[in-house]
């Protein structure tokens, strides 16, 4: 069937009106539809935060329902008992994160008039101290080994080239390298219109001439021909739909890491941009311009990326004593 849609698109014949369609079954509870609903509109949480969020709850009443209790009487040693047993079965981070849900919950069980006891700031989850592991990069010299293992000789090679430049070259993550469309490319004024993936803010870049090469390269002779979206980077496979996560980038990446020998502890759609913040801040980039170029809206946050700008590290370091 996607065969034949695309012998449909490429002769610009109508295509039938199929479509595999993806839905998820609403909420079966009632209170779980109205926080769902509540998230969306009222908190602005996209689909994916939504359903993260209503997985979270799902464990929570698992384990009410364990000790023979509802949501109706949930009292704040049930809670610190449900957390007591997410430690053991998770990581810190992701213990602090449902915590923070059973939070975002209570607070709207309170809102919306089904309990009258605040529970939400009597939640205790594990502290994380702010930036206590250092963000995981790679030395410059191997992201330049990445890119130069590329085969380009391919139309998926030239795909993969430009995207992981482009990644590289701007410290962008892969949810904004992803949605990059065609008509965001302004190839007379030499721009870039990207989006933040988490607050939908828009922004320009400069299309640089080594850029705009390898992505021009791709879009002649890498980019199949009547493909059904306007995005950049699509699939290689028929119907040639776009990439629409990043665990999608992060198999681009590991398969050229590989193939360039790279051996690192981490490779995460995400260490390209951090490579990238390490490297800006070697070469003495200051941090309000890198703030504003990663999207930080706090330029605390830089802190975490000077810990893994080697290179300005060893020149500040101290003459070991004798």
């Amino acid at each position: 069937m996607r065969a034949l849609r695309r012998v449909y698109e490429v002769m610009e014949v109508p295509v039938p009106l199929w479509k595999r369609i993806k839905c998820r079954p609403p909420p079966a509870l009632h209170v779980l539809r109205d926080y769902a609903t509540h998230l969306a509109q009222h908190r602005g949480n996209p689909e994916a935060t939504v359903l993260k969020k209503l997985d979270h709850v799902g464990k929570l009443f698992d384990h009410l329902a364990a000790t023979g209790k509802t949501w109706r009487q949930m009292r704040l040693p049930d809670i610190d008992a449900f957390l007591v047993q997410c430690a053991h079965g998770y990581s810190r981070s992701t213990t602090a994160d449902i915590a923070s849900t059973v939070r975002s919950f209570t607070r709207f069980l309170l809102a919306s008039g089904r309990v009258n006891v605040d529970l939400a700031d009597a939640v205790i989850s594990p502290v994380q101290p702010p930036f206590e592991r250092p963000r995981r990069a790679w030395p410059w010299e191997d992201v330049q080994r990445l890119l130069r293992a590329v085969d380009t000789s391919a139309a998926r090679g030239l795909r993969d080239h430009a995207l992981l430049l482009m990644m590289s070259t701007y410290g962008l993550g892969a949810g904004e390298v992803i949605r990059l469309q065609l008509q965001d490319i302004d190839w007379s004024a030499g721009t870039l219109q990207m989006t933040r993936p988490k607050t939908g803010v828009s922004f320009v870049l400069p299309l640089l001439p080594a850029v705009g090469k390898v992505l021009a390269r791709y879009l002649r002779q890498g980019r199949p021909p009547n493909t059904p979206t306007r995005h950049v980077f699509v699939s290689m496979k028929v119907p040639f739909e776009a990439l629409t996560t990043s665990s999608a980038v992060r198999h681009i990446l590991v398969k050229h890491a590989m193939a360039a020998g790279i051996k690192a502890a981490y490779m995460g759609s995400h260490v390209l941009r951090h490579s990238n913040a390490a490297r800006q801040l070697d070469v003495g980039t200051q941090a309000r311009v890198l703030s504003e170029l990663l999207g930080h809206r706090d330029t605390e946050s830089l802190s975490a990326y000077v810990r893994i700008a080697t290179q300005t590290l060893r020149e500040v370091s101290l003459p070991v004593p004798r």
